[in-house]
């Protein structure tokens, strides 16, 4: 119920608030490439905010007889309004050593003002601004919501950066670019309300003035004795105000700094009054500067692409929502009437359809059917058969509508006896395999009003023909007739390609290479996946990808009853297969000085294309596997080769089923040194195979680093130093 809430409420103020989100965002997008712009000026002068306000001043005093104004702006570029020698007035970018002039102060164009103007106010003025502001707090209460979903789905802040299931892409993104940008878009949404709140004057605190006593009598002085000039240097200074009148006692320089205004008098430097800005003030600035990324190139391009990515979570976000409501489910009768109750849980609506194909079925073969989440389970005082229809979420856990169903079946025992059948929908890639839809059967037995019909059944891979057997099964034994024919079950799949065989091995052993080739112009690096259809119908099968001079290759594990690598291990050269590839830009190759790469079985996929396509990263190789063989010999010899080229610098293999039995583990634990100063220079380790392995090299680091290092391993993944892409 928890994560319905926030779920809701994510989607709720995402709905409100997208049209303006989407001009904020894009107008953010063009005021960060203007701030960007900015910064590429050759206006600032190194060391010059070093220089005390007594030097510089008295130094441009000599080529400006006559000055108006000194100015800093964000940039710490020094303008100034004065005259020359010659009486030319002089309003540039200077050197404030020397003086010279840098460069002429051009207003912003008309294309960045009408930007700026849209994006503050959506040229609506006061109404306008305020429209931002709550834009601004709804985009503040989204990413909170947000951050809640991704807890709720990773099983608490432990699991936050986890492994992301791949269910589909729009899903898959939304979740790892909202982790990537989650900090960046808090700190936009956050700094724009406040700016909202200042501007409507709901923070303003009254500035201090400050008296000074003034003493009589005090001999003249040059300005460079000022002591407020020779302590403060161009750095704290925002604009310098000089004296209308030199040889007026009631004209005087006005500083303005970042924090106050000072008054002072231009014969002896003695301050006559200061204002103090409350510091709402000085939090305003710092807000306007994080919003706007204009003192600092690097955050100003991390909010660029922050910008970019909430018109990412716009597109993605409602493709998320379409793809959980496209299956229309239709209730013919309420709950207390029907006879056979239809319950689903379902993470992204896959098992939805397949449970809403049946239930259209049995109403119209006149059934009193009803239709609904696990989480809306109740009193069915009419049901003679529950179906559950229910895939595993994450590690054997529930989906979100199916999260609080064992706490209903308690609380909501139903009076008479009813027949159920359970329906499990997962992968047996995954060591979970179906565990959840186990653990509902399980509990459903134990209740005394329960009379099982069919023994749990479970679907690999959304396979079709599983289902339809478990379909039959059903109509027998109900004598209720339901269509068992393939294509009623078939969803639509989208954004396939064709490839083309070019090499698939043939060893003497479970593991083979399979080559292919793009039949036309699609992106892919090392680290992708490829998913492909073995059945010709919408089940996936997910593959790591190695990129091999632009062809994509993988290196397939042979399974008894494995739908993907059976139908894999029949091609022949020159097939024409039909797949996908799915971006996965947390497992590409980083741009670091070093990389540790650690992988079992065919893990080592990615690797062998990251390594192929090496230039100038330190890489160590770490694999292992089961036996030594004519391939594990082949990738022996290919690590040479790269070591050869200057692509790899060690490799090390491990063999579990040998005499002298060895895992990956193993290897890391005796080069406990390596691994140490590798992670504390800011080196990457990278790891891809089962999900066992991950957790056992996982916790073999952990060890290392708590024993050498006090540190702990959440530490280095928070720093995107371990990345893992495991099954």
């Amino acid at each position: 119920m928890t994560l319905s809430i926030w779920r809701y409420a994510h989607l709720a103020l995402a709905v409100v608030s997208s049209l303006f989100l989407l001009i904020l965002s894009l107008t953010g997008i063009i005021l960060a490439i203007d701030a960007v712009n900015e910064k590429t000026q050759a206006y600032q002068v190194e060391n010059s905010s070093s220089i005390n306000l007594a030097q510089s001043i008295t130094g441009l005093r000599k080529v400006y007889p006559e000055i108006i104004e000194i100015a800093v702006d964000h940039n710490q570029f020094v303008s100034i309004d004065a005259l020359d020698e010659e009486g030319n007035t002089i309003k540039a970018y200077i050197n404030p050593i020397t003086g010279a002039v840098l460069g002429e102060i051009k207003p912003k164009s008309q294309f960045i003002q009408w930007t700026t103007a849209l994006h503050r106010s959506l040229f609506l003025h006061e109404t306008g601004r305020i429209i931002v502001g709550i834009v601004s707090f709804l985009l503040l209460l989204i990413s909170i919501s947000g951050i809640a979903l991704i807890l709720k789905r990773q099983q608490g802040i432990k699991n936050f950066c986890a492994k992301i299931n791949r269910d589909f892409f729009a899903q898959y993104f939304h979740v790892v670019s909202g982790r990537l940008f989650l900090i960046p878009v808090l700190i936009i949404a956050l700094t724009g309300t406040y700016l909202f709140m200042a501007r409507m004057d709901l923070m303003k605190r009254p500035n201090e003035e400050i008296k000074h006593k003034l003493i009589d009598g005090t001999e003249n002085k040059k300005i460079e004795e000022f002591r407020i000039f020779q302590e403060n240097t161009f750095a704290d200074l925002e604009k310098i105000e000089f004296p209308f009148m030199d040889d007026d006692p009631e004209e005087y320089y006005t500083l303005k700094f970042k924090d106050r205004v000072v008054t002072v008098n231009q014969f002896n430097g003695d301050i006559i009054s200061e204002v103090k800005y409350p510091y709402t003030a000085a939090l305003e600035k710092l807000s306007l500067d994080i919003h706007t990324g204009r003192t600092n190139v690097i955050w100003a391009i991390i909010l660029g692409l922050a910008s970019l990515n909430i018109v990412f979570f716009i597109y993605s976000g409602f493709v998320i929502t379409f793809k959980r409501t496209k299956t229309k489910v239709k209730n013919k009768y309420k709950a207390d009437q029907a006879e056979i109750i239809i319950l689903v849980g379902s993470e992204n609506g896959s098992t939805l359809f397949y449970a809403n194909q049946i239930h259209k079925q049995l109403l119209g073969d006149g059934k009193r059917s009803f239709l609904t989440s696990m989480n809306q389970y109740g009193k069915y005082p009419n049901a003679q058969h529950l179906i559950i229809f229910t895939s595993t979420y994450g590690i054997g856990t529930a989906p979100t509508n199916a999260s609080n169903f064992e706490e209903l079946v308690l609380k909501f025992p139903q009076n008479k006896h009813v027949h159920y059948s359970v329906v499990g929908f997962g992968s047996r890639v995954y060591p979970d395999y179906c565990a959840y839809a186990a653990q509902i059967d399980e509990i459903l037995e134990k209740q005394n009003w329960t009379t099982r019909f069919l023994a749990l059944h479970k679907i690999n891979d959304k396979s079709i023909p599983e289902f339809t057997n478990w379909i039959h099964h059903w109509s027998e034994k109900s004598c209720i007739a339901l269509a068992t024919a393939p294509s009623l079950y078939q969803a639509k799949v989208d954004g396939i390609r064709k490839l083309k065989v070019i090499k698939k091995t043939g060893e003497d052993h479970a593991t083979f290479t399979v080559l292919l080739k793009p039949q036309s112009k699609l992106k892919f690096e090392s680290g992708d996946l490829l998913a492909i259809y073995p059945a010709h119908d919408n089940r996936e099968r997910f593959y790591s990808i190695g990129q091999n001079n632009g062809m994509i290759q993988l290196e397939v594990k042979l399974h008894e009853n494995g739908l993907g690598s059976n139908f894999l291990y029949q091609l022949a050269e020159n097939d024409i297969i039909r797949a996908r590839v799915m971006r996965n830009p947390d497992f590409h190759f980083p741009k670091v000085p070093a990389v540790i790469m650690i992988a079992n079985g065919t893990g080592i996929a990615p690797f062998l294309g990251m390594i192929r396509n090496n230039k100038n990263t330190a890489i160590h190789l770490y694999a292992g596997f089961r036996y030594d063989n004519s391939l594990t010999q082949r990738y022996q010899d290919f690590a040479r080769e790269q070591i050869a080229n200057n692509h790899l610098n060690t490799f090390h293999f491990a063999y579990s089923r040998e005499q002298e039995s060895q895992y990956v583990m193993d290897l890391i634990k005796q080069d406990v040194l390596l691994f140490l100063a590798h992670l504390e220079s800011g080196g990457v380790i990278m790891i891809c195979g089962s999900l066992r392995m991950q957790r056992d090299v996982e916790q073999v680091i952990e060890e290392i680093m708590l024993l050498h290092k006090d540190s702990a391993l959440s530490h280095y993944k928070e720093s995107n130093q371990i990345l893992t892409d495991c099954y």
